[in-house]
């Protein structure tokens, strides 16, 4: 073998044992979800199933579905008690599962569960960087989705033409939040848009994950939190 040639092998094997490693670590990098056992277990009034997508959580409801972009880095059932409390009220869920747990890489996981369901009205939320994924799908998807719910989150992409409601629901505690951006996407939405600030909320606690880099301190409690999000979400469908 020339030299030349196990130069360009060796150069090969350092750079892919490199990739595996750093891919590893970045992999065990998220926050995990923590006592969200009883709200990925099935009850009388829903069905949480794991579908190839991520989870469903399937109510009595037969028309309403919400597709839900995780936040970056968080493990995807830290959003369970979300989504069950959502099902448990008639609105079926999906909770997607993002690669490398990231909603960057997974824009349009949404089209893979429109494509194998039926409902007469989808809607699109998501938390942090999620919910700004979610929202640049929706650019794309103006006339399939009745609504828009972001969790902390904000658009960048001008979405003052859709035609159904966007909702900014977000803690007055959030440190993560940029509030400028925050702002500024407030101008490219309809003009009925609506914002929610949950008085005492911060930015984790819309999932069950614990303390997040760089958040303050909720004064309320997550179970709060998360029921006034899902008071917010049923109240605007």
């Amino acid at each position: 073998m020339k030299k030349r040639t196990k130069i360009f092998i060796a150069i090969l094997v350092a750079v892919i044992v490199a990739i595996r490693v750093a891919t590893g670590i970045y992999g065990n990098d998220y926050y995990r979800a923590l006592s969200v056992d009883e709200y990925i277990t099935s009850s009388d009034g829903v069905t949480v199933s794991q579908i190839d997508e991520g989870y469903f959580f399937d109510g009595p409801g037969e028309d309403k579905a919400l597709i839900f972009y995780p936040g970056a880095k968080v493990e995807e059932p830290a959003y369970a008690p979300l989504m069950k409390s959502l099902a448990e009220q008639g609105v079926d869920c999906f909770l997607i599962k993002m690669p490398m747990k990231l909603a960057i890489l997974g824009v349009n996981k949404a089209d893979d569960i429109r494509a194998k369901y039926d409902y007469d009205n989808y809607y699109l939320a998501g938390h942090s960087l999620g919910g700004a994924m979610a929202a640049n799908y929706a650019m794309e998807h103006l006339n399939d989705y009745s609504g828009l719910f972001l969790l902390a989150a904000y658009t960048t992409k001008d979405l003052t033409a859709a035609q159904f409601p966007v909702v900014f629901i977000y803690g007055d505690n959030d440190k993560v939040l940029n509030r400028e951006k925050l702002s500024t996407g407030f101008t490219l939405v309809p003009q009925d848009y609506k914002k929610v600030e949950i008085e005492g909320g911060n930015h984790a606690q819309f999932g069950s994950y614990g303390e997040q880099e760089g958040d303050d301190t909720a004064t309320i409690t997550p179970e709060e939190q998360w029921q006034i999000t899902v008071d917010m979400i049923l109240e605007n469908l």
